[in-house]
């Protein structure tokens, strides 16, 4: 992926630019895999044919990118206390409400995933990547349902000195979330907030670190995510090396990154990336090239001149958005 960075220097840029939103050429022969394509409605096919050609999808449309005077209302961000006992310590994370909640009628939830050393605030605080503009204006348009996003702090240490970094020790706390998630945070969300249940209406998503582990916990998880969205996927997830470290792996061989034989299958897969990413590089297609491999079904597409940045987390958002909570 990364040619080995020498210069300390550089590395710190790199890090910075991880964290929530920032550059290493994509591929001419992106393509697009769906589940049973008459599975899906005309609303669907139409955005798929819209966005995506040829593997290729631009930003998202600015008619959906941007703040709307013609009577939208767009969701509350808060920020909340909780407290962890994977963690064993209270811990924050950050929830967009629809502008029309009032604790009655109940809505699906996406679970939100940060880049390597982000926090809860920085995907939803950044104003770059319109995620309250993006949620408001699809289903004022009908596109898609109004839905719940939560932004938890991805790094489930129970070390509070412990901090993020480029080894297996300091990178162990993110593949930790999983427990944290699904025995802390979905349990407060769905005892403190008026959420639909069920694997149906819960979406997990992520971009760069974030959209690894979401690829990591949708994988192991599918019985409780049929949604499941990955932006520019960070290495890790099988035996790699990039220019910062070396990966373990999550999955011990690349034969293993597929769904339980025993699990259901999620009603969408998606892995997107920008042409130009110079931080996760090739990872995210190399990503897409194993499930095609595997037999593991998905929609992968690349997103033009888009860098490690908030253009490829509008468009696979937009994409993704579009296209989950579908009756």
């Amino acid at each position: 992926m990364i040619k080995r960075i020498k210069l300390y220097g550089l590395l710190l840029c790199a890090v910075t630019l991880l964290s929530c939103a920032s550059t290493n050429a994509g591929s001419s022969n992106a393509s697009d895999t769906t589940k049973d394509k008459n599975t899906e409605t005309e609303t669907d096919m139409e955005t798929k044919k819209d966005f995506i050609t040829n593997g290729y999808a631009g930003d998202c449309p600015s008619e959906y990118a941007d703040f709307r005077l013609d009577g939208v209302e767009y969701g509350k961000i808060d920020h909340v206390i909780y407290h962890s006992n994977t963690c064993k310590m209270d811990r924050p994370f950050s929830i967009l409400l629809p502008a029309s909640y009032d604790g009655v009628k109940k809505y699906p939830v996406v679970y939100f995933q940060h880049g390597i050393f982000g926090d809860e605030n920085c995907i939803i605080r950044d104003e770059n990547n319109r995620i309250r503009q993006i949620t408001a204006n699809l289903a004022a348009d009908g596109k898609a349902p109004e839905m719940i996003f939560v932004f938890g702090h991805m790094f489930a240490t129970d070390d509070p000195k412990q901090k993020p970094g480029f080894n297996a020790k300091d990178v162990l706390p993110y593949d930790n979330f999983i427990n944290e998630l699904v025995n802390d945070l979905m349990p407060y969300v769905e005892s403190h907030y008026s959420v639909l249940t069920g694997r149906e209406n819960t979406a997990v998503c992520g971009f760069s670190m974030g959209g690894r582990e979401s690829l990591y916990i949708g994988l192991q998880r599918p019985d409780l995510f049929a949604y499941i969205g990955a932006i520019a996927p960070a290495p890790g997830l099988v035996p790699s090396r990039d220019g910062f470290m070396a990966h373990e792996g999550q999955f011990a061989s690349e034969e293993e990154m597929k769904f339980p034989e025993e699990m259901p299958l999620p009603e969408l897969l998606m892995v997107c990336c920008g042409t130009i990413d110079g931080t996760v590089g090739q990872f995210p297609k190399s990503y897409h090239k194993i499930f095609e491999k595997n037999g593991v079904e998905h929609v992968w597409f690349e997103v033009l001149s888009a860098n490690h940045d908030s253009m490829a987390i509008r468009s696979g958002l937009y994409y993704f958005v579009s296209h989950i909570f579908k009756k």
